[in-house]
This record gives structure tokens, sequence and C-alpha cells, in this order.
């Protein structure tokens, strides 16, 4: 597993981290067993790069990290976020609950000062009026975090944050079916030092290939409840892309791909060609799914003409599909 730097964190990351919502058994039942094993084969597969928040279950992600890194000799690395909890969203934030909140993740993971606290997709407006950001200066400052960072939704939040001189990170979207990031966010990130952590890398399982037109999802997953944006922001599932048409495009994607390609490991690796990424927050299920996503960081770069053609692919047949903005 190769690492890059974190931005200004200077934490060196896996290139493959883990996303962990699924341990707040938001997708359908985890046992504690499945989620002890899917945490330790990450580690076994040299990722030390981990992904939660205080929503995911109610706090229950962010135990079962917590209760397992205490049987590890070497910590990983763990970033959470704020901002999302029924005490703060979508009008409730003040600085004392906001650190509230903190203070509580901090004692479910069972460390003294949060790695990486990112911002969680808050309101548009509580984000630009820039408290928040101003609140996480002083938490830093009093020890409660060691860097902060933001996950966002549209590229307008994700340059505006790109903008503090102390933001160590930005969590977005970003994929093979969304990728106007290039151009307009990631030499801005580059030249401010700001790490790019990548969300949905897969567009909700889309980009693995493996879904067809019948494919069932839990009532308890997002990609049964929120696949045309009743419960959150529509880009967080399928891309915003309608799902009868994701499969579309990505059969129609196959077809174009070299034979010696497979679409899993070529969207992810389109990612790591990227070289202001830091880390791809890939979740996973069962324990081989985290072994298939960790083999994308040894394999060799894409080709000019791949990229070519994922470029032309995307603004021709894909842009125009998504929903709720970019």
């Amino acid at each position: 597993m190769k690492t890059r730097v974190l931005g200004k964190t200077g934490f060196e990351v896996s290139e493959i981290g883990l996303g962990c919502w699924q341990l707040g058994n938001d997708f359908g039942p985890v046992e504690d067993q499945e989620a002890a094993a899917i945490l330790q084969s990450a580690v076994d597969e040299g990722i030390h790069f981990f992904d939660t928040a205080d929503v995911y279950g109610g706090g229950l992600s962010e135990q079962r990290i917590g209760q397992w890194r205490k049987t590890l000799s070497n910590q990983p690395i763990i970033a959470t976020k704020v901002g999302r909890n029924s005490e703060l969203y979508p009008n409730g934030y003040s600085k004392a609950k906001v650190k509230e909140s903190l203070q509580a993740s901090a004692k479910r993971l069972g460390v003294e000062a949060v790695d990486l606290a990112q911002l969680h997709c808050v309101p548009r407006d509580i984000l630009f009026s820039g408290d928040l950001l101003a609140w996480m200066e002083d938490f830093k400052q009093e020890g409660i975090i060691k860097h902060f960072g933001a996950s966002v939704e549209m590229l307008d939040e994700a340059k505006f944050c790109c903008e503090h001189p102390q933001i160590a990170s930005l969590q977005i979207l970003f994929n093979v079916f969304r990728q106007d990031a290039v151009d307009s966010l990631l030499p801005l990130a580059s030249k401010n030092d700001v790490g790019i952590i990548v969300r949905l890398p897969l567009a909700s399982g889309l980009l693995t290939g493996k879904m067809g037109l019948n494919h069932t999802f839990s009532e308890h997953d997002h990609r049964s409840y929120n696949k045309d944006g009743a419960a959150f922001h529509v880009g967080e599932t399928f891309n915003g892309i309608p799902f009868e048409k994701g499969i579309a495009l990505v059969e129609a994607l196959k077809e174009k791909l070299p034979e010696e390609h497979n679409i899993l490991d070529v969207s992810l690796r389109w990612i790591l060609d990227q070289p202001q990424v830091s880390s791809i927050i890939a979740g996973a299920s069962r324990s081989s799914q985290v072994v298939r996503n960790a083999a994308a960081s040894n394999l060799p770069p894409l080709s000019k003409e791949l990229h070519s053609l994922l470029a032309d692919f995307y603004r021709m047949e894909v842009r125009d599909e998504i929903r709720g903005g970019i």
C-alpha cells in the first residue's frame, strides 16, 4: 500500500482508506464480529486511514472503531465529522454545541484529540458565514482536535473552504462519473496545501460494474430511500444519476474500455492518477471488498489515451445526467 501526505496535517495516509458509514448499521445490520473483521482486513492490507462520523449509527461507527483500536499497537489515523447530528443540523449550531459534539466523538474513539475533524456537509449559508471554520481554529488551539477540514457537496463550497488558511483537507464527491474537480478545484488545493479525500469513488457501487437493473437494496440502505434525494443531497446516492441511467452508462463505458481493463480498477486508478488526491475512502461491507479496493494502490497509472477516453465519455455522456448540481 502506497502512502501520500494529507495536506497540512503532514500525516502519511494510505492511498486507499476505509469509509466506515456501514459500521453504523446504516446500510443494514453488521454484527460486531463482522465489523471488527472489516477493520482488521483493512489493516492487514496496509490501510491506516479511516473515515467516520458522529451520525453513523448515532455514534456506533465511532464506538466500534474506538473499541477496535484498543487492540492495536500501531494506531491508524482516524478522521471523523461534525455538524449533522440532530442537536446541530440544520439550524442549531453554536460554538458550545459543536465543541460538545467533538468531545463526544473523541470519547467514543478513545482519543484525547481527534486526528482530523471535518465539517459534515453543513448548510451552505452556515458554511459561508465562516463562523464554523473560526470555531474549528479555536478547537484546534485548545487541543480538542489536531487538524480540521470539511466534507462538502458542491465545488463552490470546496473552493470557499480551500481559501481558509488553516484548513487541512477537503472531502469531495469525485469519480469517473463526476470529474469537474480536475480543473476547477484540484489545482487550487495543491496551491494551498489542502489534501483531497475522495468519497463516493465508485458512485455508490455503480462503478463496480456488478449491478444490474434488478439489483435490490435493504430498506435501511440510502441507495433505496435516497435514490431521488428524499433524505439528503441527491448527489450522495448514485452520484446524483438516476439508477437506471447509471446502469446504462456503466454498460456503455464497459464497451469502450480495452479488454485488459475492468471498470472497477479503472475507476479507482483514475482517481489515484490525480496527484492532489491524498486518499480514497472506499466503503466495504465485507472483508473481500476491502482487499479488492486496496489492490488499486499497486495498479500502474492509466494511459493518456484511456484518460482522454474517460474525459470524453464524462463530458459527452454523463455530466448532463447528474442531478443536484456539481
